[in-house]
């Protein structure tokens, strides 16, 4: 007869609490902040002025070149150099890096897709597989029950991860993690027509209107309808 270890009987208990201790360093580093007035502050979580600029700024700079002068090497480059000059702006002042260099692989990496093709519209193309896979992220997320907005909410209201072990809770954070997802696939619904059809100033244009801000009022709507009945009775996590 053999019997278990009690290392064994321990693996699920410990494998739960190195996935919250990863939660917890993903949520710190998130830009998600509650102010004083109990809501999310939106600003703060697109990465405030200077991120928005970040993301916004190369897709602009593309959409209007492209649209005046219809000349693809001119108008990545302009995307490129912007995306550039915020990098090293951060190198300059010296400030975290992590948003600058992912904005500027974004768009060398959509430029290059562009350029070896020579189709505008493919300056797109990676957007539309970071979206997909976000998706596909989140869905899994949802399925073994750690939905990701739970995750970033979850410190942000010093929940920590106790919310898991509250069914109310955990339908509340699966339902905002949906509402992004839904948010997300409006995306593709949307844009993936307008690149099939090769409608690359409506694609760039949709690009912009259905980033920050779409992505800003989704987030905005989770957290409402995620929100605890009493608020005030969360305690916080030591």
């Amino acid at each position: 007869m053999t019997h278990n270890s009690p290392d064994e009987g321990a693996t699920p208990a410990k494998a739960t609490g190195s996935f919250a201790e990863l939660a917890q360093e993903m949520a710190t580093k998130s830009a998600l902040v509650r102010k004083d007035n109990g809501h999310i502050d939106l600003l703060a979580a697109a990465g405030g002025i200077r991120g928005i600029a970040e993301s916004v700024l190369p897709g602009l700079a593309f959409l209007v070149v492209f649209t005046l002068t219809r000349n693809l090497p001119w108008s990545l480059a302009g995307s490129v150099a912007i995306a550039v000059v915020f990098l090293v702006a951060r190198l300059i002042q010296r400030t975290p890096l992590t948003q600058s260099l992912a904005g500027i692989l974004g768009v060398a990496l959509s430029a290059v897709l562009a350029m070896t093709t020579g189709k505008a519209e493919n300056f797109y193309l990676w957007g539309f597989v970071t979206n997909a896979g976000y998706i596909l992220a989140m869905v899994v997320s949802i399925a073994v029950r750690w939905p990701v907005l739970g995750l970033l909410f979850g410190y942000a209201r010093n929940e920590g991860v106790r919310w898991r072990d509250q069914p109310e809770r955990l339908r509340a954070y699966r339902v905002a993690t949906w509402i992004i997802i839904g948010v997300l696939a409006a995306r593709l619904a949307v844009q993936l027509p307008l690149y099939l059809s090769e409608q690359v100033d409506a694609l760039g244009a949709m690009r912009l209107i259905m980033g920050v801000p779409l992505y800003a009022l989704g987030l905005w709507v989770a957290w409402l309808i995620s929100r605890p009945v009493r608020d005030e009775l969360i305690t916080k996590v030591d």
